[in-house]
């Protein structure tokens, strides 16, 4: 019987413990019931961002929504041992979905979306406010399908200019198919830095790439400018190629990674 992974928002109205009994927030009781028809006994899998998952399984279901029985909790976790932040130049509509929810497969650890200079989209306060939500959504509904039991953080869109003041790691790249440098001779320096490789941020430019000048910019906040091999891929592939790269050679896709897979 297929079991379904359904994410409660947090913070949670009532702490998860086992034997307790929810009503599903909305958007999940319309899931279960409208979506995927499933009935009273079906098994689920919740999560609320705090740390593991717990079993669980439907009570009820009717027109006013679903209710579920907590089971027991598992600490199990899915992260990667490295934490990436992405500075994804802000694409529009569908491609910027794509890449949030890519990345949460791939494990990207929290989401800056970049107004670049050759940005197609141009994001209002109100409606910047709209779309981090349901990018925000995005995500969560991809570590129900993925199986990631913390969903990354999707931080409010900034120009590259005011980078220098968002919290980011001190090790960061920016993708340049012009730079000298390819991405697994960065890794292989920094793997034997003294502080090793732990966390990076990845700049990625929009539709028509980073100017000169955000490039000279970026430079002077500190990103070294990494190619990924001879092809100019598009912001929806660039990313996630990198991003899959970076999960292959120091993340949890190798051999050698903290989960073994």
């Amino acid at each position: 019987m297929r079991n379904t992974r359904l994410h409660l928002p947090g913070p949670w109205a009532v702490p998860l413990a086992e034997g307790l009994e929810i009503d599903l927030p909305a958007a999940a009781a319309q899931h279960v019931t409208t979506v995927l028809r499933l009935r009273p006994g079906a098994p689920l899998t919740l999560f609320d961002g705090q740390g593991g998952e717990w079993a669980a399984s439907l009570l009820a279901t009717d027109r006013r929504g679903a209710r579920a029985r907590v089971g027991a909790h598992d600490l199990v976790e899915r992260e990667s041992p490295l934490a990436i932040t992405l500075l994804q130049g802000l694409a529009r509509g569908e491609r910027m979905d794509q890449v949030v929810q890519k990345a949460t497969e791939l494990g990207v650890t929290r989401i800056l979306p970049i107004a670049a200079e050759r940005s197609v989209v141009q994001l209002g306060e109100a409606r910047a406010e709209r779309r981090i939500a349901h990018w925000q959504a995005v995500a969560a509904s991809a570590c129900e399908q993925c199986g990631r039991n913390r969903v990354p953080e999707i931080l409010p869109p900034l120009a590259l200019a005011a980078c220098g003041a968002a919290p980011l790691p001190a090790l960061r790249w920016v993708l340049d198919p012009a730079s000298g440098r390819a991405l697994p001779e960065a890794v292989a320096t920094a793997q034997t830095s003294t502080t090793g490789l732990r966390e990076v941020a990845l700049l990625v430019g929009p539709e028509g790439g980073l100017s000169d000048t955000e490039l000279a910019l970026a430079a002077r906040l500190g990103f070294e400018p990494v190619r990924l091999g001879p092809r100019v891929l598009r912001t929806e592939t660039a990313g996630l190629a990198a991003l899959a790269a970076l999960q292959a050679l120091a993340g949890d896709f190798g051999a050698r990674s903290a989960t073994g897979n």
